[in-house]
Formats: structure tokens, sequence, C-alpha cells
């Protein structure tokens, strides 16, 4: 059986409408200044771990502190690789940081729960319901972590070059940390 089949059919049409809706936001995100967007998008640049072509994938966040948490999802995310330093262009300026994969479910509930806090769109993205007491449905999220869902968290700051070290240091704080809610990982 085909690994697409595995995939609930809702998870896949979300897929394929996010593949359309990417192409004018990967140029948007792509500008060298901040647009209106840029408060809860950013756009990752990835390396594809068979082909070794870039990619830039665009990605929603919400900021807590000095961390971004963005949820995530597609097949763009089996070539995030912990602590390999990754691009990141926020608010039209590029940084460099190392993501740090977290898989622990009581870890992915407690951020979900941050990110629906100031994005209450993030629970119907992620599709994991609420039981009765208002936390995250142990059983939903044991099968979203089945299908591979992940966070990444605690980003560190990556090695720069001249020119990336002026435009983190524009944004400061210089090398934001970042999460990931990713599934299919």
């Amino acid at each position: 059986m085909s690994a697409g089949r595995n995939v609930p059919l809702k998870r896949r049409l979300q897929a394929r409408a996010m593949s359309v809706v990417n192409v004018p936001m990967r140029r948007i995100l792509g500008l060298p200044f901040a647009t209106p967007l840029s408060g809860r998008l950013m756009l990752l640049f990835l390396t594809g771990r068979r082909t070794g072509k870039q990619y830039r994938q665009p990605v929603s966040y919400v900021r807590q502190g000095d961390t971004l948490l963005t949820p995530g999802g597609g097949r763009w995310k089996l070539n995030l690789v912990e602590g390999r330093p990754e691009r990141i262009r926020l608010g039209g300026h590029d940084i460099m940081d190392r993501p740090e994969i977290v898989s622990d479910p009581d870890r992915v509930e407690e951020l979900l729960a941050i990110m629906a806090r100031s994005n209450p769109t993030v629970k119907g993205f992620v599709g994991v319901p609420e039981g009765p007491d208002g936390r995250l449905d142990r059983a939903g999220l044991a099968q979203a972590l089945r299908y591979g869902f992940r966070v990444s968290g605690s980003w560190t700051p990556a090695p720069a070059n001249r020119r990336s070290r002026v435009l983190a240091r524009r944004t400061q704080p210089v090398g934001l940390p970042w999460g990931e809610l990713m599934a299919g990982r």
C-alpha cells in the first residue's frame, strides 16, 4: 500500500490546496521587506534530502518570546534535519538557525495550546480534536504522532557569514529560535 493512502483524505486535500496557495506566497514572502502577510507567515529555505535541490516553503508562525512556533505539514518537513543550519526569511530579513526536533506528546500538546491561544485557526489546521476537558484528545494526538507529527523547537543560532549577521542584527534578537509543528516526518 502506498504511503499516500495511509494519510486521511482530509489531509491529502489540504496538502493539494496548500500547494496551489503556496505559489504566490513564495513570491510575496520572498520580498526584501515586510508585508502584511509577514506578521503570520515566513519563508523557510530547505535542501532536498535526495535531490539536493533548494526549496522555499511558506510556513505560518506564532511568536512566543524569542521562539517562533510554526504549524506545518506536507512532504517539505522531511527535508528538515535537526541541527543543520536553515535559512528563514522573516519580515523581509534572512536569519540562519538550527532546529531541534521534539516528539514528546506532552510537549507537542503544550506547544499546540500556546499556538492556539495566539492563533485559533491552528486547531483546525492541525486537526487534533479537543477532549471534554479542553485538552487535546490523546487518541487524536497519538494518531497524529503515528503519522509523523513532530515539533521542532529550541532553535539555536547557526554560524553565519558577514552579510547574514548584518541582516540578523536588523531583526533583533540575533538568531531567533523557532519551533516547527509538522506532520509526516
